[in-house]
């Protein structure tokens, strides 16, 4: 009966170790999100879409895994499209610079 029971409390402690995921990573998915809406203040679409499209892309998905609770990838995803999202917009900024233009 002994025997039993440790059977099943190392299975039901197995069974909770296992199904521990990353932590919710809002905070990457905030950062992301204000990136773009930094990238997009200076319309970093029409300068520099090369990076502004990776950082779209990245965010999509990164969402997808969010909603999927695929944490671990929607973290990388965030971090991808906020890196791309702030090279977008710091190249925006810097050719709207050399072009004259106002920001």
């Amino acid at each position: 009966m002994n025997l039993q029971r440790l059977f099943i409390g190392v299975l039901l402690f197995t069974v909770i170790v296992s199904c521990q995921t990353a932590p919710v990573p809002l905070d990457d998915y905030s950062l992301a999100r204000a990136a773009l809406d930094a990238a997009r203040s200076v319309q970093a679409a029409r300068h520099s879409p090369g990076y502004w499209h990776q950082a779209e892309e990245a965010y999509r998905k990164g969402r997808i895994y969010f909603e999927d609770r695929d944490y671990g990838k929607a973290k990388e995803q965030f971090i991808r499209a906020r890196m791309a999202a702030e090279k977008a917009e710091n190249s925006a900024r810097l050719i709207r610079q050399k072009t004259g233009d106002v920001l």
